[in-house]
């Protein structure tokens, strides 16, 4: 049985690190709170530009925007998006198995990588030689302007005919304690995918516009060209929105499973420290009657 000492010092370590996971807890909290605002302040944009872009595909060829087309031969590209920061469960390494399965299926053969996280790219230096950019440590966090480059980035391998298709690998935010992580192709664009998840999102007024007879001006193909572009940026951001949301929710949980996780250490370090004092206690009783024995002997 370890002394008395040592029981203390283990103690006290564990308290000082309760302390620290209770403080990330709260701090997580807060930031949650935040990354919910921004997530639920950006889906009503994105369900009315789906809503838009839903109506104005429909009226057009497929052939009228490379976006809209089948796609080259050409491998995959994937879009991973981790955090840059670990002690939040197993987020960041859910995320990097399912980008990992993907591009290990038929599918995802010979796929290439964009990798926005230090995480992920932590994950894959050592696994895959495929890695064509990683956005890692980004100051500010989640923002418009990386969303643009990566979406710039997507766009770039998918015309030059360098990758097939493009597909994001993502966390969708449900809950502090649910997130889901999503496998979704991006670029071709489906109409039929991007019309049944407007009808999904915004409910059946929206879905009312796909009959809604409107003018458009300038035409239908210029606007869809200018539209198409938008829509794939605001899709990166609102994955980005939403892992960052998630990656708050499990790091959260995290923490307070860690926190109680310490305090039941402690209590059961308190009572093998009472144990030990308790022996200590009754062995120097028994060595003083032993001795009084001795004298009256």
């Amino acid at each position: 049985m370890a002394n008395l000492k040592d029981i203390r010092k283990r103690i006290s370590s564990v308290r000082s690190t309760q302390q620290i996971t209770r403080a990330m807890k709260m701090v997580s909290a807060a930031k949650l709170r935040r990354a919910e605002d921004q997530v639920a302040a950006s889906r009503p944009y994105s369900e009315k530009l789906q809503s838009l872009l839903t109506n104005l595909a429909n009226r057009v060829e497929a052939s009228s925007h490379p976006f809209l087309g089948e796609g080259s031969d050409a491998p995959v590209h994937v879009l991973l998006i981790t955090s840059d920061r670990g002690l939040c469960g197993a987020y960041n390494t859910n995320l990097s198995k399912a980008a990992e399965a993907f591009m290990a299926s038929e599918q995802g053969a010979g796929a290439s990588l964009t990798i926005c996280g230090r995480r992920g790219n932590d994950y894959f230096k050592n696994r895959s030689d495929r890695v064509l950019t990683a956005h890692v440590n980004v100051a500010g966090g989640v923002s418009l302007e990386l969303a643009r480059e990566v979406s710039a980035e997507a766009t770039r391998l998918f015309t030059e005919g360098d990758a097939g298709s493009v597909y994001l690998v993502y966390s969708e935010f449900k809950s502090a304690m649910t997130q889901i992580v999503r496998t979704r192709q991006i670029l071709p664009i489906d109409r039929g995918e991007v019309s049944s998840q407007q009808d999904g999102n915004a409910g059946s007024a929206e879905g009312d516009d796909e009959a809604t007879d409107y003018l458009f001006e300038p035409g239908a193909e210029a606007l869809l060209a200018g539209l198409l572009p938008r829509y794939l940026e605001t899709t990166i951001y609102q994955a980005m929105l939403e892992g960052a949301a998630s990656e708050h929710g499990a790091r959260m949980t995290a923490m307070d499973s860690a926190t109680r996780n310490a305090g039941e250490m402690m209590d059961a370090l308190t009572l093998q420290m009472n144990k030990a004092r308790q022996a200590t206690i009754t062995g120097e009783l028994m060595e003083i009657i032993a001795g009084a024995e001795a004298l009256n002997g």
